[in-house]
């Protein structure tokens, strides 16, 4: 499982030109599944999602997380994370999860955040989103699995 997280002061993800989804400050965060994930993986990767310390306090340190800053979340569904452009120009995604799988796995992730943060949005599993957001910072960080489930 990759997360692709952006700190974020307003992001908004639309369908068919039409607005679906937006917050204020928080995370954005790109969500990307294989088939090898696993709830217990899913919940890993969240607490460590929901814990990051990257919003700065008082003295402008990063040590706040989004719970302390009243933060917004935004989910959104991407296979493009599990991209190999090893071989060639054209990159393959044959890590990416099974849609079935991966669907399951992400709306399981949006459940899971919904209950720990007031204001979850995302976009549509399997849709071509249109997402704009402010990054702030730039502050922009990717949780992989491989490296945060290790034994």
């Amino acid at each position: 499982m990759r997360f692709l997280i952006q700190r974020v002061d307003r992001a908004s993800v639309s369908v068919e030109k039409k607005i679906i989804g937006e917050i204020e400050k928080g995370l954005l965060v790109f969500v990307g599944v294989c088939d090898t994930d696993t709830f217990e993986i899913a919940d890993k990767m969240i607490s460590k999602l929901l814990n990051l310390r990257i919003f700065s306090d008082k003295d402008d340190k990063t040590n706040l997380d989004l719970k302390s800053v009243n933060g917004s979340l935004m989910i959104i569904s991407q296979f493009t994370l599990y991209a190999d452009c090893r071989k060639g120009n054209r990159p393959s995604f044959t890590k990416a999860g099974k849609p079935a799988f991966a669907n399951e796995m992400y709306e399981y992730i949006l459940k899971k955040c919904s209950k720990e943060i007031p204001h979850v949005a995302h976009g549509i599993f399997g849709e071509h989103m249109d997402v704009s957001l402010t990054n702030s910072g730039p502050f922009t960080i990717i949780l992989d699995s491989n490296d945060i489930c290790k034994n």
